[in-house]
């Protein structure tokens, strides 16, 4: 009995890097979504002056603040555990997003793999 396999490795490869960095992107912006949500919020520059970025030929996300009007503060903002911010503003506006949310992130780039592969 004879048997014809046409592999598509190529392309599931493919496909599966796409979902990744789509999915990487969406986790990304989830994130940043959530973090804006804790930032310290005077004027609202720390919020706007906020973005992420996925590199797709290594894979990689980041969230940033402190791109632009607020550079001079961002990380002290971040930082000092000590100031006072108004209820559900913290410090740490970045850091506690990115370690409570890492199953939502984590499902969020599996879904996006997931749906390339169907």
């Amino acid at each position: 009995m004879k048997m014809k396999i046409d592999w598509r490795g190529a392309k599931v490869k493919s496909e599966a890097n796409a979902g990744a960095a789509h999915g990487l992107f969406l986790a990304a912006e989830h994130v940043l979504e959530v973090s804006r949500r804790l930032a310290p919020h005077e004027e609202g520059t720390l919020e706007k002056d906020s973005e992420t970025d996925v590199d797709k030929s290594v894979l990689r996300a980041s969230v940033s603040y402190g791109l632009g009007g607020a550079a001079p503060y961002a990380i002290a903002q971040h930082e000092e555990m000590s100031w006072s911010h108004a209820a559900g503003r913290q410090a740490k506006y970045l850091e506690q997003p990115i370690n409570s949310e890492e199953d939502t992130v984590n499902r969020i780039i599996a879904k996006e793999i997931k749906s390339r592969l169907k």
